[in-house]
């Protein structure tokens, strides 16, 4: 897998809607997993959320989002990042110095509850970064 850049889109509760609207727009593969499905909540309330969505088109589009947890302010028009994620450990890690040097770490680049590593950062020029390293794969 290659290292991919994308948008990632913010919403308050209504990332399902609108990525199913995406999907319609743009075709290709719609994937949505719930704060419930990744053990990401343990607010009641944020069950049905979705933590992440991505949809994947044959013409190589990326978009991704996710429902933002009731206690993160949403403020719409800033209401989006850049994901970095792929399977290159140092080539992702090296992303990851250079952007956050200088800026604010908001997550450490760590082991996720999904597995994977993962680290969200706020660069010097304001830019959120989300980068995303991809866990073993199990052998089939």
């Amino acid at each position: 897998m290659t290292t991919r850049l994308n948008p990632y889109l913010n919403f308050r509760d209504t990332t399902r809607e609108a990525m199913e609207f995406y999907h319609s727009v743009f075709g290709g593969e719609l994937t949505m997993s719930t704060f419930a499905e990744l053990h990401a909540s343990e607010d009641p309330a944020e069950q049905d959320k979705i933590m992440h969505s991505q949809l994947v088109t044959e013409q190589g589009l990326t978009l991704m989002a996710a429902d933002l947890p009731n206690s993160m302010e949403l403020t719409p028009g800033n209401n989006f990042s850049i994901s970095l994620s792929g399977e290159d450990e140092g080539e992702l890690r090296g992303y990851w110095d250079k952007l956050s040097d200088g800026g604010n770490v908001g997550m450490p680049l760590e082991k996720a509850p999904w597995g994977d590593l993962f680290g969200m950062c706020i660069d010097r020029y304001g830019i959120t970064w989300l980068v995303n390293i991809a866990g073993e794969q199990p052998s089939s």
